[in-house]
């Protein structure tokens, strides 16, 4: 694999986390400021957090194997 897919691979992964933790900082929001009013967000807040997660492992073992 040359330097540029490898440099693309680790821009995919960096974007994954930022989506990620993008999902995660909406759950802290909701339980931190409108709980009360906006609990029954928080199961599909969830399952998007956790589906964007498994993205970004999986690129990221696309990158670390790119790069072993």
């Amino acid at each position: 694999m040359n330097e540029d897919e490898l440099k693309a691979l680790n821009k995919d992964v960096k974007k994954k986390k930022r989506i990620a933790t993008d999902w995660a900082s909406q759950i802290h929001d909701v339980v931190e400021d409108t709980l009360w009013t906006d609990y029954n967000r928080l199961t599909e807040l969830a399952q998007s957090t956790i589906a964007a997660c498994e993205d970004w492992k999986a690129a990221q073992a696309k990158l670390d194997e790119a790069s072993a």
